[in-house]
C-alpha cells in the first residue's frame, strides 16, 4: 500500500461512516412539537410547520440527479458541494428569523443531503473496497433507524425550536474533515455511465417527484383517509421499479439491491420514529434500545464481509425474516416502551435491516446501487405517510378528548401500520426468495460491472 492510500484509507472509512449519518439526521421533523415556541419568536409563523417539513421532499427530488451528477462530475466536488450545503442550512435555520428562511434552510438540508448520499456512495465504489461498502450501508442504516429518537432525546435538552430543527451539525463537520484526506487517493474512477444507465438511474425521478408533490400538498388540511390513499399509491409506484430492475443490467444486481432499498426506506425510520414518539410520550426516550439497534445495524452490516458470496442470498432472506419477527414481535408486545422489550424487539430489526443491505450491495454495481438509493427515500416518506395517516384516523374515530384517549388512538394506529409492515415486508422477501432459487438452479451469478473487489 503507498503512503496516499496509507492516509487515504483512514479518512474514507470515516467518510464512508459519517456522510451517511448525516444525511439520515436530517430527516427528522419536529415542527410539530416545537411549532408554539416558534410562533412566540416569530412575527408572522403562519406555514411554519409546513415549512419547516421541507427536508425530505428536498432529499427525495435531490438523490436522483445527484446520482448522475456524481459520476459526470468529479465526486469529491459533489461532495464537498452537498456537505457545504447541508451545513448552509443547519446554520440557516439556527439564524432564521421568519419563516420563508427557515424554508429555505430546511430545504438547502434536503437538498444537501441528497447530494452527500449518492456522492458518498460512488467515492466508496471507485475504491472498490467490499469492507468500505458494507460500513457505509451500515451507516444508513443506524442513521434511520436512530434519528427521530436521537432528535427526540434532544429536544427537551435544547429548550429552542431553532436547535430542535437543526440538532446535528457534527456529523457533517466530521464528514468534511474525513474528505480532506480522501483527496490523496489516487484511484481509478468509475467508467462515465453510458445513457441508458444514466436514464435508469433518473427512472426514480418520476415516482419521487409523485411522492414528493402529494406529500407537501397532504399537508393542506387533507383528511386521513385520502393521504392514507396517497401513501398506498406511492408504494405501488415504487415497487414497480424495484421489482423491475433484477432483469435490468445496469440497475439489477444478483442480490435485489432495489428492492432491499425499499424496504430499508420503508421499516426504518417510519417503524422507529413513531415508536419512540409514543416512548417520549410517557416520560423520555430510553437512549440505550435505540443504540443498540443502531449498532445492530453496523455489525449486521460489516459481518456480511465474514461470509463468502454464495451466502448473499441467505443473509438477503435471514435479514428480511429478522425484520419480520422484530415487527410480530412490537405487535405482540402492543407498544413496546419497557427497555429490555424494547431493546429485544429493535436490535433483531437493526440487525436485520443492515445485513440485508450490505449484503445486496455485496457485488452491485455503482448502477445498481444509486438506482435503489433513489427509491430508498421516496419508500421511506411513503411508509411516514402511512403510519401518520393510520395515526390520524384512528385519532378522528375515537374522537381522543383525553391524553389517556390520545395515547390509546396513537398506539391503535401505529399496531395497524405494524400489521401492515409485517405483510410487506414478507411482500418484499419474495423476490429476493426467487432470485435465490434461481441462484441455486443455475449456479453462480455472473459478475455485474463494476464489481467491488476486496
Amino acid at each position: 500500500m503507498s503512503y496516499r492510500s496509507f492516509i487515504a484509507m483512514p479518512g474514507a472509512a470515516l467518510l464512508a461512516l459519517a456522510a451517511p449519518s448525516a444525511a439520515a439526521l436530517v430527516v427528522p421533523d419536529l415542527s410539530a412539537q416545537v411549532a408554539e415556541g416558534a410562533r412566540a419568536d416569530l412575527a408572522a409563523a403562519s406555514g411554519f410547520v409546513r415549512a419547516a417539513g421541507l427536508t425530505l421532499p428536498a432529499l427525495v427530488l435531490t438523490v436522483p440527479p445527484a446520482a448522475v451528477m456524481a459520476r459526470r462530475l468529479p465526486a469529491r466536488a459533489v461532495l464537498g458541494a452537498g456537505l457545504l450545503s447541508l451545513l448552509a442550512g443547519l446554520a440557516c435555520v439556527r439564524y432564521a428569523e421568519t419563516v420563508p428562511l427557515i424554508a429555505a434552510g430546511r430545504v438547502l438540508q434536503g437538498v444537501g443531503a441528497g447530494l452527500v448520499l449518492p456522492a458518498t456512495a460512488v467515492l466508496v465504489w471507485a475504491m472498490r473496497s467490499r469492507f468500505l461498502v458494507a460500513l457505509w450501508a451500515g451507516a444508513l442504516a443506524a442513521g434511520l433507524l436512530v434519528a427521530m429518537p436521537l432528535a427526540l432525546d434532544v429536544l427537551p435538552m435544547s429548550g429552542h425550536w431553532r436547535v430542535a430543527l437543526a440538532p446535528f451539525p457534527w456529523p457533517a463537520l466530521v464528514a468534511l474533515a474525513a474528505l480532506v484526506p480522501c483527496l490523496a487517493w489516487r484511484c481509478e474512477p468509475l467508467p462515465v455511465p453510458k445513457q441508458a444507465e444514466r436514464g435508469q438511474v433518473m427512472l426514480p425521478i418520476a415516482p419521487a417527484a409523485g411522492v414528493a408533490f402529494l406529500a407537501v400538498m397532504a399537508t393542506h388540511q387533507w383528511s386521513p383517509g385520502a393521504q392514507l390513499v396517497v401513501a398506498c399509491i406511492a408504494l405501488v409506484a415504487l415497487c414497480g421499479p424495484a421489482l423491475a430492475a433484477g432483469r435490468d443490467a445496469a440497475a439489477g444486481s444478483p442480490f435485489r439491491c432495489a428492492v432491499v432499498m425499499v424496504t430499508t426506506g420503508l421499516l426504518t425510520y417510519p417503524v422507529t420514529g413513531p415508536l419512540a414518539g409514543l416512548a417520549a410520550a410517557e416520560g423520555a426516550v430510553p437512549p440505550v434500545p435505540f443504540a443498540a439497534c443502531g449498532a445492530a445495524a453496523l455489525a449486521g452490516a460489516l459481518l456480511t464481509g465474514r461470509f463468502p458470496e454464495r451466502a448473499m442470498h441467505g443473509i438477503v432472506l435471514a435479514g428480511h425474516t429478522l425484520i419480520v419477527v422484530a415487527v410480530l414481535a412490537a405487535l405482540a408486545a402492543r407498544v413496546p416502551t419497557e427497555p429490555r422489550t424494547l431493546t429485544a424487539v429493535l436490535v433483531p430489526l437493526g440487525l436485520g435491516v443492515g445485513a440485508a443491505l450490505a449484503a445486496s450491495l455485496r457485488d452491485a454495481g455503482a448502477g445498481a446501487a444509486l438506482f435503489g438509493l433513489g427509491l430508498c427515500f421516496p419508500a421511506l416518506l411513503a411508509g411516514q405517510l402511512l403510519v401518520l395517516s393510520l395515526q390520524a384516523g384512528r385519532w378522528e374515530r375515537a374522537h381522543a378528548a383525553t391524553p389517556a384517549q390520545q395515547a390509546q388512538a396513537l398506539v391503535a394506529g401505529y399496531q395497524t401500520w405494524l400489521l401492515t409492515a409485517a405483510a410487506i415486508a414478507l411482500m418484499l422477501a419474495l423476490p429476493p426468495a426467487l432470485a435465490a432459487r434461481r441462484h441455486r438452479a443455475s449456479g453462480p451469478a455472473k459478475a455485474l460491472p463494476e464489481p467491488v473487489a476486496g
